[in-house]
């Protein structure tokens, strides 16, 4: 539910809104969703990337890289936490246009021990007070907050599973060579389609150096093509993180990273590291009946692992092969 409550004085540029959700959850699982950052990429679906820079259980400081009216956002916030009443107040240090600035509250209150309301409160002023801007924010609130409180409402429901449905592994390959050229040949997915056999498709653009927004075609071991969206988020030269926006049927969230790492001895430690949210209801849609989600589990891990081995092999035959 989503309700204006902005002051009614037309003068005001301040504008207030509230989202709501009832949550078939008790009110401490509801807490902990919210209150632990590194899982929102896997739980909200506007959220790409965030980043914990300074923090402990009462306050921190996050950057979060989101989704917004389909545009690549990210910002700086401070959060207070208030396990006690149930509350998470934020605040963005530094808004992106047309946000002149932005905060807010989450409030979680118990209507019994097994349901909770769940209340978003944003606050937010356009830049110069446009009239577009607003509209603009407005919209972006009422779209990510609608998938922020549905995503928080079907993880918290489905809590007592979820160490059942979401699953992480790495890949991991030694490279004898300079780590640079092994990342020269992740960073440039746009020449994937070229270097990469089960990639059979890729568009890449890369408006804002360091954030890439791409669509790709992928061959798994089955000859069949899956259609992926991705947003990545690349840090130096040594770690590319990326959300998949688009995923296949058996998933709800698929989240990566890729990092490059010295390694004693010299040449690199290259890892691919992948985290899964398993789509349940689809298992034997997908799989055939009497499929389990441990089934997909080994489906999923299996096609992951082996195209992103073989993506960490040809970057390392790139990369050796330019020594010296």
């Amino acid at each position: 539910m989503s309700v204006d409550v902005s002051a009614p004085t037309a003068a005001s540029k301040e504008h207030r809104t509230l989202h709501s959700t009832t949550i078939e959850a008790p009110a401490d699982v509801v807490y902990d969703i919210i209150a632990d950052v590194s899982r929102w990429p896997q739980f909200f679906a506007p959220n790409v990337h965030v980043e914990q820079l300074e923090g402990d259980a009462q306050r921190e400081r996050i950057h979060i890289w989101a989704t917004a009216n389909g545009e690549v956002k990210h910002w700086i916030s401070r959060r207070e936490l208030d396990r006690a009443n149930l509350s998470v107040t934020f605040r963005q240090e530094v808004s992106q246009p047309p946000v002149a600035s932005m905060g807010g509250k989450w409030v979680i209150t118990p209507i019994s021990p097994a349901t909770s309301l769940l209340e978003l409160y944003h606050d937010f002023r356009a830049v110069d007070g446009s009239a577009d801007g607003e509209q603009w924010i407005r919209a972006a609130l009422d779209r990510n907050s609608a998938a922020e409180l549905d995503g928080i409402k079907r993880i918290a429901e489905l809590a007592d599973r979820l160490d059942e449905l979401m699953f992480t592994f790495d890949d991991t390959v030694h490279v004898d060579a300079d780590g640079k050229d092994v990342f020269d040949f992740l960073d440039r997915a746009d020449l994937w389609p070229e270097r990469l056999p089960h990639v059979a498709r890729l568009d890449l653009t890369e408006k804002t150096p360091g954030l890439q927004v791409m669509a790709m075609d992928t061959r798994t071991a089955d000859g069949s093509v899956h259609t992926t969206e991705s947003v990545r988020v690349v840090f130096g030269e040594n770690r590319i993180v990326y959300k998949q926006t688009t995923v296949p049927a058996l998933m709800t969230a698929h989240t990566g990273r890729w990092t490059i790492v010295p390694a004693d001895g010299g040449g690199v430690d290259v890892t691919s590291r992948h985290t899964v949210i398993i789509k349940a209801s689809a298992v034997e849609q997908v799989l055939g009946e009497g499929r389990t989600v441990a089934d997909a589990r080994a489906y999923i891990h299996r096609a992951l692992s082996t195209n992103s081995t073989n993506t960490l092999k040809h970057a390392r035959a790139y990369a050796e092969s330019r020594r010296g």
